[in-house]
């Protein structure tokens, strides 16, 4: 790319800082990164510095021609962007903002002396690096699944053996769960491998004992290198093994008691602090009989950053940036953590009805394509509107379908007595309906594809059914469970795939038929309800 010297137009005086986008939008690149350049641009702008941006997105805000102060609308790539750089001399580059696509050119940046604000590419690459994060956990005494990494068939093949099936594989340094699935053997793994490869050839496999049924959290922290402060902890609806991007969540957290909520705080702090975090980190863990593990840190913004911002009325990019550009969170007078007597949810948007046939069942690999929230005082209410902002209107009457995986039918007696209770019809497959019927749930069996008619699907098309919980088995779907699943999304059906999913929809429909639905600004949420700490956080002090 050439650049004409004499097209320079400077903003006499100002310090010029480099923000790199995160690129074209597709699946697993989240426009929330987009949100976090922005407000990057405004926070350098606050504080008298030249925002200059680097993004090749014409559907993005950053991207405007009045956002930034300079808008270079080119491929991020490492050539591209440091001929920018040579062009523009400016005092550094921020990467943390804009998801993986800018991270990656961290190193590649630094290697050819060019300032990186924030954290060190050297600490990023601590974090992306699954030997050198799991020394730091060792060192640390935390918990994590057991993990390692191959680069062939045998090696990786080898390693699962030795963990133990399932496992979660995934290439290193891709977007969005690109690539990531959940293997239950080694004929799965085989058939895996070849798209792992594919997707990030020069890069390991990651191989992670799975957690069944474990909670997941989501944290997203701010540190300056010597104090750190939690921005938002949020528990996901849906259990681990759904990506991040994909799964609900919930701020605060709905069934984790003060330990825990403790524990994930102090391990939070020893984590950005080893890192010499200088920014947003995100960090996600899993909780399976009450012990706590340590998945992943990105020392990054996440896609959740918009989201705990709004929920909580902290802008964490605005003093995240500021941090990077040199100011202590102590001068940003952000030292104490932020409590909210309301409840707030993130809820995924997904493609399905664009894409007929495509099976709706979550996964490891990102799917949505956007995301909503709710807002409430009560949790049951903030589920339902978050489940009617992403197009999904529950029903407070009618037929509920029920066809589950084997594990899932005992779980989902209580779930189904409360649908009973609430003056629902209950309608099961074979399977589903002979457990029900031993626990005193009355219900109506259906036929299967296979049992005659009418069966499933007629009774979907009929609009008999008003809304579906169907969990599949752990390995490939079922034929049954994939009719089942497309028919209810291309018929406007609500459609349930996890227990977890299960509770949190009776809650908010119990919450419909109970309570009428009132609507508040973010505004009034975060004046009436948000209470910071009485005392500074602990373990953040300067040291």
């Amino acid at each position: 790319m050439k650049i004409i010297k004499e097209d320079r137009d400077k903003i006499a005086g100002k310090k010029k800082i480099v923000i790199l986008g995160g690129g074209p939008n597709r699946i697993g690149q989240g426009i929330e990164f987009d949100y976090c350049c922005v407000h990057a641009v405004f926070a350098c702008k606050e504080i008298g510095c030249e925002a200059i941006m680097i993004n090749s997105n014409p559907e993005t805000v950053s991207t405007d021609y009045d956002t930034s102060d300079r808008l270079y609308f080119e491929p991020l790539t490492r050539e591209d962007v440091l001929a920018i750089i040579e062009h523009e001399d400016p005092a550094g580059v921020i990467v943390q903002l804009g998801g993986q696509t800018p991270l990656n050119l961290a190193v590649p940046l630094k290697k050819a002396g060019i300032n990186i604000l924030g954290t060190s590419p050297e600490d990023i690459d601590k974090a992306e690096d699954r030997k050198l994060f799991k020394n730091i956990l060792e060192k640390l005494g935390l918990n994590q699944p057991p993990n390692a990494t191959g680069n062939s068939f045998n090696e990786v093949t080898k390693i699962a053996a030795e963990i133990g099936y399932p496992v979660v594989v995934r290439p290193s340094y891709v977007l969005g769960g690109r690539a990531m699935e959940i293997v239950y053997d080694e004929s799965e793994l085989k058939i895996y491998m070849k798209k792992a490869l594919d997707s990030s050839p020069k890069h390991p496999v990651l191989i992670d004992k799975f957690l069944e049924d474990a909670i997941e959290i989501d944290v997203d922290c701010v540190a300056d290198g010597q104090r750190v402060v939690v921005g938002g902890i949020m528990e996901h609806i849906e259990e681990a093994g759904i990506h991040s991007g994909d799964s609900a969540c919930v701020i605060p957290p709905y069934t984790l008691g003060d330990n825990l909520i403790s524990q994930i705080k102090e391990q939070t702090y020893a984590l950005a602090l080893e890192l010499k975090v200088k920014g947003l980190m995100n960090i996600q863990y899993a909780i399976k009989n009450d012990i706590l593990y340590v998945l992943e840190a990105n020392p990054r913004a996440s896609r959740t950053i918009p989201f705990v911002s709004k929920a909580t009325g902290v802008p964490l990019v605005n003093i995240a940036t500021k941090v990077m550009l040199g100011l202590t969170l102590q001068e940003l007078n952000f030292t104490k953590e932020v409590d909210i007597l309301h409840t707030a949810v993130k809820e995924a948007v997904f493609p399905f009805t664009r894409f007929p046939g495509v099976d709706a069942i979550l996964s490891p690999e990102m799917k949505s394509t956007g995301e909503v929230m709710g807002i409430d005082d009560s949790f049951g209410v903030a589920f339902l509107k978050s489940q009617q902002g992403a197009g999904q209107n529950l029903p407070i009457t009618g037929n509920v379908l029920l066809s589950l995986k084997g594990k899932d039918k005992r779980p989902m007696i209580f779930v189904v007595k409360k649908l009973v209770d609430l003056g629902f019809v209950i309608l099961a497959t074979k399977g589903t309906a002979q457990v029900l019927k031993k626990n005193d749930v009355p219900v109506e069996i259906v036929n299967k594809l296979s049992e005659g008619r009418p069966n499933i699907m007629d009774r979907i098309k009929n609009n008999d059914i008003q809304l579906i919980i169907n969990t599949p088995s752990g390995k490939v779907s079922k034929s049954d469970g994939l009719a089942i699943r497309t028919t209810a999304i291309a018929h406007g059906v609500p459609l349930i795939t996890t227990v977890s999913g299960a509770y949190a929809v009776v809650n908010g429909i119990e919450a419909l038929m109970k309570k009428t639905l009132q609507v508040k600004s973010l505004q009034e949420y975060g004046e009436r309800y948000c209470s910071p700490h009485k005392e500074e956080v602990k373990g953040s002090r300067p040291g």
